[in-house]
C-alpha cells in the first residue's frame, strides 16, 4: 500500500517531507523556471506551466498539444500506481491544472502541497538544486474522464437549474470593468468569487480553514455541477483543486475560459 494512500487531497509540508522517498511519488514543481533553478524540494521535476495549456490565441488556456503532454508524462514517469505530490508558489493555480489534468486522464492519485513553496519555506525546509533526468518516452494517455467543459456544452445548458458557473476572476473582470478579451463581462448566471479569496496569506497561502462556509456563503453549493473558469484556466485551477479538496463531487473547469467566451461573437454577455 502507499505511504500516501490514507492522506487527503492537501497534504502538510511535514506530511510530504516524511514520504520523499517514496518510489511511487513523482514530485512535480509548477514555479518559474529560475525559481526551480534556485532551489526547489529535493527530488521535485520541473514542468513548464506552459505545457499544460495550448498557449495560442485567441484561447490558450484550451487543452495542451496531445502529444507534447503525453511526451511531458513521460519525463516525469508517469505510470498508473504514481502518486503525484504538487506544488507551485502562488498557492495552487497551477499544480490545480496539472491536478485537474490528472483527473481528465484518470488518474486522481495526486496530492497538493497545502501553500505549496511558500508554506515549504515558512518552516524553514530544505531545498536542492539537484534536477532529476526524463525518465523515459511519451506514455499513451487519453482524456476518459467528464471533468472538461466546453463552450459548446457551455451554451446548451446555460439555464440548466442543476449546473452552476463558478467565474474566479476578479470583480472588475466579472463587472466589464477591466476588459481583457473582445468583450468584457461574465458568463449569464456567473457566480464571482475571486480566487485569491480561497487563499489564507497568514497561513502560507494555504486554503481557507472556513473554504466550505465562504463557498456555501457565496451559493456555490455541492448538490449542483458546477463549472469553473478565469481567463485562461490558470487561476480556476486553485478554484477547481479547492472544491476537489472539500470533496465536491460534480465539478468541471471550463479550459477556454474568458478569452474563448470573451472573443466570441455570438456567445451572451452579461455585466
Amino acid at each position: 500500500m502507499s505511504v500516501f494512500a490514507d492522506l487527503p487531497l492537501l497534504i502538510e509540508p511535514a506530511e510530504l517531507a516524511s514520504r520523499l522517498e517514496a518510489p511511487e511519488l513523482i514530485l512535480v514543481d509548477l514555479t518559474p523556471a529560475e525559481r526551480y533553478a534556485e532551489g526547489h524540494i529535493p527530488g521535485a521535476r520541473h514542468v513548464d506551466s506552459k505545457r499544460t495549456q495550448l498557449g495560442l490565441p485567441p484561447a490558450p488556456g484550451l487543452l495542451p498539444d496531445w502529444n507534447d503532454f503525453q511526451a511531458l508524462l513521460g519525463e516525469l514517469g508517469h505510470r498508473e500506481e504514481a502518486v503525484y505530490v504538487l506544488y507551485d508558489a502562488e498557492g495552487g493555480p497551477w499544480a490545480g491544472r496539472f491536478g485537474w489534468l490528472l483527473d481528465l486522464i484518470g488518474h486522481r492519485r495526486w496530492h497538493h502541497l497545502n501553500g505549496g513553496l511558500t508554506a515549504w519555506l515558512a518552516e524553514g525546509r530544505a531545498l536542492s538544486t539537484a534536477v532529476p533526468a526524463p525518465v523515459g518516452g511519451p506514455v499513451s494517455v487519453q482524456p476518459v474522464a467528464d471533468v472538461l467543459a466546453t463552450r459548446e456544452d457551455l451554451l446548451a445548458h446555460l439555464h440548466d437549474p442543476q449546473r452552476l458557473i463558478w467565474d474566479a476572476r476578479s470583480p472588475e473582470e466579472y463587472r466589464g470593468e477591466k476588459v481583457l478579451a473582445a468583450r468584457g463581462g461574465h458568463i449569464p448566471g456567473a457566480i464571482n468569487l475571486n480566487w485569491t479569496d480561497c487563499l489564507d496569506s497568514q497561513r502560507a497561502l494555504r486554503l481557507r480553514l472556513d473554504l466550505a462556509a465562504l463557498l456555501a456563503a457565496h451559493g456555490i453549493s455541492a448538490d449542483k455541477e458546477i463549472i469553473t473558469h478565469c481567463q485562461t484556466h490558470r487561476r480556476s485551477g486553485l478554484t477547481y483543486l479547492a472544491m476537489r479538496a472539500l470533496g465536491y463531487p460534480h465539478i468541471k473547469a471550463y479550459a477556454g475560459s474568458w478569452s474563448e467566451w470573451g472573443n466570441h461573437p455570438d456567445t451572451p454577455v452579461e455585466c
